[in-house]
């Protein structure tokens, strides 16, 4: 029997609709498999709100704030005072999801990246680590990203030291280079369980543990055994049972490594119960 206790999943949206009929029950499956902590990033500053109060809803779930690429359109003076001001909230531990998307192109990408380094402003003004969505942009993304970085380490920042996540990271092994070299941890979903997913295992099986934390991405990206059904935090340990076959670790192995990441990057130790 492998020992689940301690995982972390670094990005579930427990707040969406897919969950409103058993949310209590998704949360209690978590905990049972040994979930220890749930980060639930907002896509806009609504959900944002949602995830702010789940935080102070269930002890151990935390919350990210920020505003998707695919809503980079909705960004006006107001949302960076809501941001801000979310932004202050006690278990707030991100900014994100935010980053570019230029496969859907639901909003212009000029303004997708001046919206992203908008919110990029306010992580390092607010000491928060960031949640990255990259999706066919990984170019801008991480000329922008090392951009930031190099200002943090400049200005002294501690914040140079855990910059964030690449979330759901899909993207081949100099891209990763490039964010491990600026500290970037890389969210491993499902995707790695699925069949026909060979290149991205083949680049997961050479990662280094040091570099990654787990993640569901819920309701979205369910693991092959679950494929086409929602997908919920209780299965990030498909996730880390993969990585273990990928890297021929043990299944605890990752779930140490992968926990003692997600508590350093978003500075949750202390605040989870022993």
């Amino acid at each position: 029997m492998h020992d689940r206790s301690g995982l972390i999943d670094t990005h579930c949206h427990l707040n969406f609709e897919n969950f409103a009929s058993d949310q209590l029950d998704v949360v209690e499956r978590a905990r049972q498999i040994g979930v220890k902590a749930i980060i639930n990033p907002g896509i806009d500053i609504v959900t944002s709100r949602e995830a702010v109060t789940l935080s102070r809803t269930f002890d151990f779930v935390f919350a990210a704030v920020g505003v998707h690429p695919h809503n980079a359109q909705s960004w006006n003076t107001e949302t960076i005072s809501a941001l801000e001001t979310l932004s202050k909230e006690k278990k707030v531990v991100a900014i994100g999801e935010i980053g570019l998307d230029y496969y859907r192109d639901r909003a212009p990408r000029e303004v997708q990246i001046n919206v992203l380094e908008r919110q990029l402003e306010i992580a390092a003004d607010s000491n928060l680590p960031v949640i990255i969505h990259n999706r066919d942009a990984s170019q801008d993304v991480m000329d922008i990203l090392e951009s930031w970085h190099n200002g943090l380490v400049k200005s002294a920042s501690p914040l140079a030291e855990r910059p964030g996540v690449l979330h759901s990271f899909s993207a081949n092994m100099e891209i990763a280079e490039r964010a491990i070299r600026a500290n970037f941890y890389l969210g491993i979903t499902a995707v790695v369980t699925f069949r026909n997913a060979k290149e991205h295992q083949a680049v997961v099986k050479d990662l280094p543990i040091d570099s990654l934390v787990i993640e569901t991405d819920a309701p979205f990206l369910a693991p092959q055994l679950h494929r086409g059904g929602r997908n919920e935090p209780s299965y990030v340990q498909y996730t880390a049972m993969k990585i273990a076959e990928l890297q021929n670790r043990s299944f605890e192995e990752v779930v140490k490594a992968t926990t003692m990441h997600a508590q350093s990057l978003f500075q949750i130790g202390e605040k989870l119960l022993a």
